[in-house]
């Protein structure tokens, strides 16, 4: 039986245990510059601390236009490598396997930055239509990604992860909601994020972890596992599964068990791939059992842990060591966003009575 303890190797790496931290995005740590903060390091080093076996560090543009919003970490520029390095160095001092997220965010852009590019033109969220991209501007794309995983080697990082889901740019080439396209670049929706993998691997090299954040149901189950497996052909050592664009609707969870309709994604990509790359589930896993659950029963490789890592930087070992922890309460919105701190909810009545 496979516990939680237990080492896992990807393309060569040992990652100590079978606990990572998914990428959580800190929208109030980094500057215009985009550039690492003594914030982030302090934030990175004190969960690397805590026993995870895997850092996944928060989505990072690889293009000014591609941020959430200006205080947004970014790999676009050579001048932005230097600060990556004490996030690198804080988490291989403690024995952790550090990736970074390379991410754009395609139409769903903010529109301070311009018009919102994506594989089609679209309504965007004010109405407007984003800009359907030419195939130059597709290989120009995937060039900055591949510019920001050789940045990502130069600071040290073990490796980059794609962000494929949750309805950015790589998730819409997958979509056919926002993939109109007639060309190849339509015709087969994983291609857009195949080829980064492939340009990536040649760049960066072999004893490089590429990973991607793929979705588990994207229009459905079957079109995922598709995809994630032209991703595997191309050169991805490692699959961590979530949710598309749109909310899925088949329910994969067999009845009574302890873990989510997400989590389930990730268990039922785990078997698809019969071991060929290990995969990760996400979503509400807040304690330490069903974690436990998914590894011992051979669910999943490894667990990514959100919320539970961010409500107690020592979760992990608490995981690990049957420790006491900080529970996450489950806020309706979570506590640990921009200038906020993480509270109960009893807490927060209390306040909110006072005022």
């Amino acid at each position: 039986m496979t516990k939680v303890s237990d080492p896992l190797t990807i393309n060569g790496m040992t990652v100590k245990n079978r606990l990572t931290f998914a990428p959580t995005v800190k929208f109030d740590y980094a500057g215009e510059d985009g550039r690492v903060t003594e914030k982030h390091v302090k934030h990175y080093t004190e969960r690397a601390r805590g026993g995870l076996g895997l850092i996944c560090v928060e989505a990072t543009a690889v293009t000014p236009e591609g941020r959430f919003a200006k205080n947004h970490l970014g790999l676009w520029e050579d001048g932005q490598t230097e600060g990556h390095k004490a996030i690198t160095e804080a988490c291989h001092d403690q024995g952790t396997v550090v990736l970074i997220q390379l991410n754009h965010t395609g139409i769903t852009g903010n529109p301070i930055f311009g018009t919102p590019v994506g594989p089609s033109a679209v309504t965007v969220r004010d109405g407007s239509m984003s800009h359907a991209m030419s195939i130059e501007e597709i290989h120009e794309m995937q060039d900055s990604f591949v510019s920001a995983a050789l940045r990502a080697k130069k600071a040290g990082y073990d490796g980059i992860q794609l962000h494929g889901c949750h309805g950015y740019l790589i998730n819409q080439f997958v979509s056919p909601k926002t993939n109109l396209r007639d060309d190849e670049y339509g015709a087969d929706k994983a291609l857009f994020a195949a080829e980064i993998i492939k340009k990536i691997r040649s760049e960066c090299g072999d004893r490089f972890i590429i990973s991607i954040r793929t979705t588990g149901a994207e229009p459905d189950a079957k079109s995922a596992i598709k995809a994630a497996r032209e991703y595997v052909d191309a050169g991805c050592d490692y699959l961590q599964v979530s949710h598309g664009i749109d909310s899925f609707t088949e329910k994969l969870k067999k009845e009574g068990e302890p873990y989510s309709d997400l989590a389930a994604l990730g268990v039922n990509m785990h078997k698809a791939m019969e071991g060929r790359v290990p995969v990760s589930c996400v979503g509400g896993l807040l304690t330490p059992e069903p974690v436990r659950y998914m590894i011992e029963n051979g669910l999943t490789d490894t667990v990514d842990l959100a919320r539970g890592v961010l409500a107690d930087p020592n979760f992990a070992n608490a995981v690990l060591n049957d420790t006491a922890y900080t529970k996450c309460f489950e806020c309706e919105r979570c506590q640990y966003g921009p200038g906020t701190k993480h509270v109960c909810p009893a807490e927060l009545k209390r306040q909110k009575a006072m005022r």
